[in-house]
């Protein structure tokens, strides 16, 4: 095992001399396997070994057995022991999720690198648990071998190799009472589904595990060739590995993290649109627009609610003030014009039917909006003057001449925030 860890250290670079490695030890089997393989390798290395306990408080005086037994460990050998407790409870995505969270949460705090002990079986078990779930070839790459500052150096090491190297220097380790339950998918496949695949070939884990680790190298080759960018027509000129992998890069630029198949397809949808203004929704209130050869990251925005124009007086209206006061001369610009009202004056969005005349004719908002190349998440903010027999004007086009000269003659003032 000691050799099967040097190796790998050697292809993936996991440690240099001078590092302080903390390992991640739960007092199970793989974790005092780690431990005690770290300590006997340490000064060849030359690395500085700790150990660091975290209590999820999740099995009553069992966990407290563990952290006891950790720590006693630690203390025997002169190892340096870190520790910390917590109350897990079950979140969105369930109380192995949730373990997991607050697991790495700590040990992600802690200076150095952070050594888990998982193996090539816990790395094929992944692979499954990816399958089962639908994954791509990034998922099939299982876990990796380094993290940010976590790394797994026994990666290539069997859970068979790990008990015979724990009886070989009669290492104790404790039992986790739920690993032998049912409870999670993870124990289901390992007590359930594995066994079969075994039966077939003895070296399924290995096998499944060196192969997540070369589609690993291959993902990477992929990632490494894909551009950045958010033009509509450059995803549509790349092939569709490259385009998925820079919609999925696109996706975690908008906060959307581990972007999976049914959201790179709504994406790729929104490119493939006729719409140039269409819109995708994701969780977290982010949308992603498209506007014509662009896609734009946005939250979900809201309508602005219409608001009364005193004359003489002025409003905002999202972006915008809006001010009124009695014309003193008529005029007829887009962002200054005069307008002749029966009634209160109002500052709303567009609505459905809203049309419009200017001297070379009428159009419908809609259709003067799109011709404009206006995209469609910007035209609810668009100021219209309107009063209650219809339009006044728009902020941008200037007067409605539809309405004549029958009113108060008012001049309309719109200028940018």
């Amino acid at each position: 095992m000691l050799n099967k860890i040097l190796a790998f250290n050697r292809e993936y670079a996991l440690f240099s001399p001078g590092d302080r490695v903390i390992c991640a030890v739960s007092g199970g089997a793989d974790s005092m396997a780690l431990l005690w393989g770290m300590y006997m390798l340490r000064e060849k290395l030359g690395i500085i070994l700790e150990c660091a306990h975290f209590n999820h408080r999740l099995r009553g005086a069992e966990s407290e057995r563990d952290s006891a037994f950790v720590r006693q460990f630690c203390a025997d050998y002169h190892i340096p022991f870190h520790y910390s407790a917590a109350q897990v409870v079950a979140g969105e995505k369930g109380l192995e999720a949730a373990a997991r969270d607050a697991r790495y949460a700590y040990l992600r705090s802690l200076p150095g690198k952070i050594a888990t002990a998982h193996t090539a079986d816990d790395n094929a078990e992944t692979v499954l648990m990816h399958l089962l779930r639908g994954t791509g070839l990034k998922g099939l790459g299982g876990i990796a071998p380094q993290s940010g500052n976590v790394i797994r150096p026994m990666l290539s090491v069997t859970r068979q190799e790990v008990l015979a190297f724990l009886e070989e220097y009669s290492i104790p380790y404790v039992e986790d009472s739920s690993n032998s339950t049912d409870d999670f998918l993870r124990n289901r496949l390992r007590h359930n589904v594995v066994p079969i695949l075994r039966a077939e070939n003895p070296k399924f884990a290995p096998n499944v595990s060196q192969m997540a680790l070369r589609l690993r190298q291959d993902e990477a080759c992929l990632q490494a060739q894909t551009p950045k960018t958010a033009s509509v027509s450059h995803f549509a000129d790349m092939a569709p590995a490259i385009r998925a992998r820079a919609i999925a890069a696109f996706l975690e630029d908008a906060g959307v993290k581990d972007a999976g198949a049914q959201q790179i397809a709504s994406v790729e949808g929104l490119l493939a649109s006729k719409k140039p203004s269409a819109s995708v929704s994701f969780p977290g209130n982010v949308v992603i627009r498209r506007e014509y050869d662009s896609l734009k990251i946005g939250a979900a925005a809201s309508l602005p609610e219409p608001v009364r124009l005193p004359c003489p007086g002025s409003v905002t209206f999202g972006n915008w003030r809006i001010s009124a006061r009695i014309a003193e001369e008529e005029c007829n610009a887009k962002y200054r014009f005069t307008v002749y009202t029966q009634g209160d004056i109002y500052v709303r969005s567009k609505t459905s039917g809203d049309r419009i005349t200017f001297a070379f004719g009428t159009k419908s908002l809609k259709k003067l909006f799109i011709d404009d190349k206006i995209p469609a998440a910007q035209r609810p903010q668009i100021p219209v003057i309107a009063d209650e027999k219809g339009i006044l004007g728009v902020c941008g086009y200037g007067a409605d001449l539809q309405r004549g000269k029958n009113g108060v003659p008012v001049e309309i003032s719109i200028v940018a925030l």
